[in-house]
């Protein structure tokens, strides 16, 4: 008798599995074992389970165990099935929601199970006896006209599909019905692969000859692929110096050593320069996985990976999941984005996942950027590309003093304005502005008594939208129409404050016309495709400036930019997170990076109201190594990562004294329970969202696997579980 150890994908915490199952002969002879899908009864209901262990005996007699009702057809590898649990643990969350990471799209949970099915079509194609129809000069096998017609189209063009033959003949499935029982066509079902759509328009498909920077980095990891050396590195090239062919060269060194290997990409709508290079040049051995396929895209990729048809997986950082196996290499490009990191439970984080399953697998880790992390910078060998790849020097950077700018002027410094107007007389010029917030104008309130226009449901104001003619929050979704008077003294006097992406538009349309504006935000990406749509807009055109937020700096390859803006550069230094700095300096220089490509040369214009902020400094210089060291030290002395590890317990209800009280409980809980070199902060406030208070707790740990499991158990007692009733409580590892 073998038992299955199965985890019910149901979404409670209070769930402990995994529970056994007797395995009939008949499931076991079909090789159900970890990683299946199984239906199962549990507690009088259907539920769905995966299998994360097959054992020879239980600790109930058999008669006392249950068999499943049913396997279901697709699954996960005991490989993954090992990292989803991995993931659960690590982040706090529950086993059945890390597996929900590594199961086949589609597969559903608790009692809604959906199995995706492969697409088929009914096919026909002549058979000898139809051929020999064809060539009856003496006409004793008598054909219709639509009948010759279809045998003529399936001679010329063999196997085609029954809406393919009646678009080109008129021919419906009747006619087709009547041949086959004629013997004159062979009709079959085939499969249909639902192929995502890659614009591989301008990649190349043959492999360049490497710099002697960049032949080194990769000899140095194809030496890792093959066991000598470390196999965790760090690739930090300059923006430009050619780092995408070091991962094509090591991706090619894989597959050659039959092994596979997974690209992961910050998000995959911008960044499709990278995604139709790897394809231009590995073809279909490549699969792409991202959310915005259809399911049935998404199930189609998901099994090419998963049979080996494909090799390689690309994608964001869901893909680090990927049912490859024999895996050799893990890339994760841009690795200093914060879009690596999960938003929704379990909060994982794809870098660290992707260095737990490259160990795991034995194969190599590679992160490659040119403004590191912090943590990286620290923890992994370093590859470097110092130069272009072209040998061009970066671009210089001008840091712009906006304290020496009147309010009045606007959002813009004259040096700016300048180069926007001279950008208009220059044919075939191209420029791109960031300014890290939408909208027209991000505060409004009256000009008579000062009240602010905010939202209801959340502590922020409200973002006036010009085009749409509404006042927005970016929290909550909330719109409501432009006010013309002031809800609390009456006034018509209505100021705007500051400026959005949609003022920037408008301000550089009529300072560089006549070129062309494009503009990339959240407002103007709208559905499937946004962002690739804007970006090919814009590298297709005969010049122009492309405005946007931090999309715009996000990896982009467009050798006619001249011109790299960004307006009020130290926003990102105001907000209360120990990573502000690296977050600005990683800002400025990746914009910096998109200009100066081509033989135009380039100019990066930087204004700021701190000027002599160390990473505005520190990135006007391309100073990198000089910034890093600083950053390094200062968290050494604060005690912030790589020096410990954090973990936030965020809590929300719609109840703010029920709120206080909850984690003033959890706190208590969680004070005896953590280490003694642990340090707790908090419970702290947060602004109001969505209608909902918030309170936060932040534990510093120099041990947090350790307290991570503290955190668990606490948080597992059943007296806070009823202090926190009404209460939304997640667990956040590794915050961002």
């Amino acid at each position: 008798m073998e038992i299955a150890k199965v985890e019910p994908m149901t979404t409670t915490r209070a769930l402990k599995g995994p529970f056994d199952y007797r395995l009939p002969e008949a499931m076991v002879a079909d090789g159900v074992g970890v990683g299946s899908l199984l239906m199962v009864p549990f507690s009088g209901r259907r539920m769905l389970g995966v299998v994360v262990a097959v054992a020879a005996e239980s600790e109930l007699p058999p008669e006392r165990l249950a068999e499943p009702i049913e396997a279901i057809e697709a699954g996960a590898t005991p490989e993954l099935v090992r990292l989803g649990l991995w993931v659960a643990d690590r982040y706090c969350s529950t086993p059945p929601r890390g597996l929900a990471l590594v199961l086949p799209p589609g597969s559903g949970t608790g009692r809604k199970p959906r199995s995706m099915r492969p697409l088929t079509e009914r096919t026909a194609q002549i058979t000898e006896a139809g051929a020999g129809a064809l060539g009856d000069g003496d006409g004793e096998v008598r054909l219709g006209p639509r009948q010759r017609a279809v045998l003529e189209r399936l001679a010329a063009d063999g196997e085609l599909s029954g809406p393919r033959i009646r678009e080109l003949t008129g021919a419906d499935s009747g006619v087709l019905a009547a041949l086959a029982d004629r013997g004159l066509v062979e009709r079959r079902v085939r499969e249909v692969r639902r192929a995502p759509r890659i614009d591989t328009v301008g990649a190349v498909a043959d492999a360049p000859a490497l710099s002697t920077a960049q032949r080194a980095c990769a000899d140095s990891l194809i030496a890792a692929l093959d066991g000598d050396g470390a196999r965790e590195r760090l690739l930090h090239g300059v923006t430009g110096s050619g780092k995408t062919e070091v991962y094509l060269a090591a991706i090619e060194a894989a597959l050659e050593r039959g092994r596979s290997a997974i690209l992961l990409v910050p998000e995959i709508g911008l960044t499709p320069q990278t995604v139709g290079r790897v394809a231009a040049r590995l073809g279909d051995t490549v699969a792409v996985l991202h959310s915005g396929l259809s399911e049935g895209e998404r199930f189609d990729e998901w099994r090419r990976l998963r049979a080996g048809t494909a090799r390689v997986c690309v994608g964001p950082r869901s893909a680090v999941f990927a049912p490859v196996s024999d895996l050799g290499l893990i890339i994760v490009d841009e690795e200093h984005d914060s879009s690596y990191k999960q938003e929704g439970d379990p909060r994982y984080d794809a870098r660290a996942v992707g260095r737990r399953r490259a160990s795991e697998a034995g194969a190599v880790y590679l992160a490659g950027s040119a403004t590191p992390r912090p943590e990286s910078w620290a923890e992994l060998d370093r590859l470097e590309l110092p130069d272009r790849i072209d040998g061009r020097p970066l671009p210089p950077v001008e840091v712009l003093d906006m304290r020496e700018v009147p309010g009045s002027a606007g959002p813009m410094h004259p040096v700016t304005r300048e180069a926007l107007a001279g950008l208009g007389a220059d044919e075939g010029a191209k420029a791109i502005v960031m300014l890290n917030r939408r909208g027209f104008s991000p505060h409004l309130s009256c000009g008579s008594c000062g009240a602010a226009v905010t939202c209801p449901n959340c502590d922020v104001s409200l973002v006036l939208h010009r085009g749409a003619a509404v006042v927005g929050c970016h929290h909550c979704g909330h719109t409501e129409p432009v006010p013309k008077a002031c809800a609390e003294c009456g006034s018509v006097s209505i100021s705007r404050h500051g400026a959005g992406t949609e003022r920037i538009e408008n301000l550089v349309g009529e300072l560089a016309a006549p070129a062309p504006v494009f503009r990339l935000d959240a407002d103007t990406v709208a559905g499937r495709g946004g962002h690739g749509r804007v970006l090919s807009e814009f590298e297709r055109a005969r010049g122009g400036v492309l405005v946007g937020t931090q999309m715009v700096a996000k990896g982009h390859d467009f050798p006619d930019v001249s011109l790299s803006v960004l307006i009020d550069a130290d926003s990102t230094l105001r907000y209360p997170d120990f990573r502000a700095e690296e977050r600005t300096f990683a800002l400025v220089s990746q914009l910096a990076g998109r200009s100066g490509r081509g033989d135009r040369g380039g100019r990066v214009l930087v204004q700021t109201l701190a000027p002599a902020a160390a990473p505005i400094a520190a990135a006007a210089r391309h100073d990198t190594a000089g910034f890093l060291a600083g950053e390094l030290e200062r968290r050494r002395e604060f005690g912030y990562p790589p020096f410990s590890s954090l973990l936030a317990v965020e809590l929300t209800g719609p109840a703010e004294p029920a709120l206080i009280a909850a984690g003033e409980r959890v706190a208590a809980a969680l004070r005896p329970a953590l280490g003694p070199d642990a340090e707790l902060l908090g419970p702290a406030p947060r602004f109001r969202r969505r209608g909902r208070y918030r309170r936060r707790l932040l534990i510093k740990s120099a041990s947090p696997e350790r307290d991570a499991a503290a955190v668990r158990g606490a948080l597992a007692d059943p007296a806070v579980i009823a202090a926190l009733k009404g209460v939304t409580l997640a667990v956040d590892v590794d915050p961002q």
